[in-house]
């Protein structure tokens, strides 16, 4: 499969989850007596991922994620020279569901993009005010979890076609778990896509969300190595 068809589909694979887990918190959680909620906005994670790996795992992969990308390069199963275009087409996918989720969402009256625009944080901005070391700690466990789930059933010896099934469930828990601490990112391709068009508070506090997942993915890739085949 040539390059440019992976990079289209890593970018159009990232736009889908941003969009539809991002579109999901700022369009669809906070409706009076109607709205989703957690558990809703954790579902529509699970889901983007879920049907986006069906669609476009079979050309790319699938990763749509910086920190799946690293993770499957310290388990040893992606080049590193392919790490940048990678990285590149998955932020360039979240911005574009941001300015597409913005456009959207500027539509209704009294919309205020600096309020949060399903942004990442911590402290102050934490959904429920969990503190710097709090948002630290389950972005890296999370994100390592994550990878964990994701090696393990894309192994030789996994059962073939219950991957995408098994990695929006474990995405679906995983926002069950975070969103009341950070919002839950563990993917600086989707904290990137939103924080810039919040503009303040939530592109100071981005380096978070790019450092902690990427170090959980990271182990995860060496513990994976260690535990078993690929």
């Amino acid at each position: 499969m040539g390059m440019s068809r992976k990079i289209a589909a890593e970018f159009l694979g990232t736009f889908w989850l941003v969009l539809g887990g991002c579109g999901s918190a700022v369009l669809a959680a906070g409706v009076p007596d109607v709205g989703i909620g957690y558990a809703g906005v954790s579902l529509a994670f699970g889901l983007t991922v879920l049907t986006g790996a069906y669609a476009f795992g079979h050309i790319s992969g699938g990763h749509f994620n910086p920190a799946v990308t690293f993770g499957l390069f310290t388990a040893g199963r992606f080049p590193a020279k392919d790490i940048a275009p990678y990285v590149a087409a998955q932020v360039a996918g979240g911005l574009f569901a941001g300015a597409i989720l913005y456009c959207i969402a500027s539509g209704v009256p009294g919309f205020d993009v600096t309020a949060g625009f399903a942004s990442n944080g911590y402290g102050e901005h934490s959904p429920q005010g969990y503190a710097l070391h709090s948002a630290l700690v389950i972005e890296v466990v999370l994100t390592f979890m994550f990878l964990i789930v994701i090696l393990g059933v894309t192994s030789q010896k996994a059962p073939p076609g219950f991957a995408p099934l098994a990695i929006g469930l474990a995405l679906t828990l995983i926002h069950l778990i975070s969103i009341p601490v950070t919002n839950t990112s563990v993917n600086p391709a989707r904290s990137t896509g939103v924080a810039l068009f919040q503009g303040g508070w939530a592109i100071e506090q981005l380096w978070l969300f790019w450092v902690a997942p990427l170090i959980g993915g990271g182990l995860a890739g060496l513990v994976q190595r260690w535990l078993g085949p690929r």
